[in-house]
């Protein structure tokens, strides 16, 4: 096997193994190192994304769902039930069956595409070399015209609540309980917490959440928030906001968390605790120190908006650089970098990367905030529309929650979309490609959207910006 490459891609995950992917595609050699190890030993591809993060949470979301719906929708369907039965142990074969075709995939698609995958630890060395380490093996050197780095990131750990992989897990821990909790603290209302937290809710834990901020969500719009928030409390999530935790007391009863709020000190006791405070770049030991690429003070590389780092043809893509940590982004930022080393022209415009939280109601959104673009200065305009008022989700049972678009107001460009309702992650979709071109919310308005479809909310919400809405009461 050939040592020397045109590209060298550490981390297979949905940055790295993108990148491999599309690089091969333009006619270069590429080499794809990994050092995922699942916790049973097996190796695979796909970094945590695919085998402990986006895809596994997703199936159990998904299998969540489906029994709140047989509690609580079925009966207004028709449909009756005996008492519903959890079988987790099958969930969770389920699962990891998805996680494996999945992963396994990678593996196809590498030797479709003449990627060599090698399994084990890699480090960039100076001159552009890489040291691979296999998994029980003797390090090797590789050599590439260009490097990408592209390791992800890891869980953070709070030093008062640090984890045993037993009763205080990670978000990893977190997919792989054996049993329902009876009582689940989860420390993080941010987008893994709500996630993970609805998933044992649903199945039938008690969950209590700690957010250590005083608003809910801050990152999102907050009229949003704001209605999302009701509908989590009356779903069953305890979430208790400006709950600073500081301490957990292992007893036989449980775990006791102490949090302080602005009212005092408080005790609530679970018997697991899920600890998502965060994550950070995975880029301990990744590179010699006197290779020369920079890293900020958190651990992040540092690189420039097309993903080059100081050091020249070493790049940077995914968790480890700047941005938000999503693996479409990722991915993008893969795909872009793969062209730019084959001299083709490629950006990613992160002005119009969507976010979504896959809870029930789904939250999803691009582009800026109402708050956001009141701060900028710029004159605007709003519209929104009920899903209380769409056929489809009246049909589907699913009515809660809102569209929300916010446009220019003096040339109409659509500057941000927001909904939380049934599919808002797929919804969201038509806002980013309508923003990717420069799109107006009359362009919205003119474009004609199938009957009864979920998609009139958006089109209902850019009609309500300019008092147009056909469905709603106007100002």
């Amino acid at each position: 096997m050939s040592k020397n490459f045109d590209v060298v891609v550490i981390g297979a995950g949905p940055a790295g193994y993108v990148a491999a992917i599309r690089a091969a595609q333009l006619g270069m050699t590429v080499a794809c190192v990994d050092d995922w190890k699942n916790r049973d030993g097996s190796l695979s591809y796909g970094g945590t994304c695919l085998n402990a993060g986006c895809i596994p949470s997703k199936a159990l979301l998904e299998s969540s769902e489906l029994v709140h719906r047989a509690k609580h929708e079925f009966a207004a369907h028709g449909i009756g039930t005996g008492p519903i039965k959890v079988d987790l142990a099958r969930m969770q074969q389920r699962k990891a069956g998805i996680v494996k075709q999945l992963t396994g995939g990678i593996a196809a698609l590498f030797k479709a595409n003449k990627v060599t995958g090698m399994q084990g630890r890699g480090r960039l060395l100076k001159n552009l070399k890489v040291e691979f380490t296999p998994h029980g093996g003797k390090a090797e050197i590789l050599s590439g015209k260009n490097v990408i780095l592209a390791s992800g990131s890891v869980p953070m750990e709070l030093k008062q609540v640090p984890f045993d992989d037993e009763n205080t897990v990670d978000s990893w821990g977190a997919l792989e309980f054996d049993a329902v909790p009876r009582r689940l603290g989860v420390i993080g209302g941010g987008v893994i917490g709500l996630e993970l937290g609805s998933v044992w809710q649903r199945l039938g834990a008690e969950v209590v959440v700690l957010e250590a901020m005083d608003d809910f969500l801050f990152m999102i719009d907050r009229q949003i928030a704001k209605d999302t928030q009701r509908q989590f409390k009356r779903q069953g999530l305890d979430i208790r906001l400006g709950a600073k935790v500081n301490g957990a007391k292992h007893g036989k009863s449980g775990i006791k968390l102490s949090y302080v709020d602005n009212k005092g000190e408080h005790h609530v006791e679970v018997d697991k605790v899920i600890v998502c405070v965060g994550r950070k770049a995975n880029s301990v030991d990744l590179f010699e120190k006197d290779c020369g690429v920079k890293t900020d003070s958190r651990g992040f590389v540092e690189v420039d908006d097309e993903c080059r780092t100081n050091v020249a043809n070493v790049w940077a893509i995914g968790d480890l650089v700047r941005g938000p940590m999503l693996a479409h982004k990722g991915s993008e930022e893969g795909v872009m970098v793969a062209d730019l080393i084959a001299g083709e022209i490629s950006e990613v415009n992160y002005n119009t990367i969507p976010s979504v939280i896959y809870t029930a109601p789904e939250i999803a959104w691009v582009g800026k905030t109402e708050e956001e673009v009141k701060k900028s200065g710029r004159a605007y305009k709003v519209g929104t529309f009920s899903f209380a008022a769409n056929g489809r989700a009246k049909a589907m049972e699913m009515a809660a929650g809102l569209v929300k678009i916010i446009a220019a107001r003096n040339d109409d460009e659509i500057l941000g979309v927001h909904i939380a309702g049934p599919m808002a992650g797929e919804l969201i979709a038509e806002a980013v490609l309508a923003m990717e071109f420069s799109a107006s919310a009359e362009d919205l308005q003119r474009t004609i959207h199938g009957h009864p479809t979920l998609s009139e909310a958006l089109h209902e919400a850019a009609l309500a910006a300019d008092d147009r809405a056909i469905h709603a009461i106007n100002k």
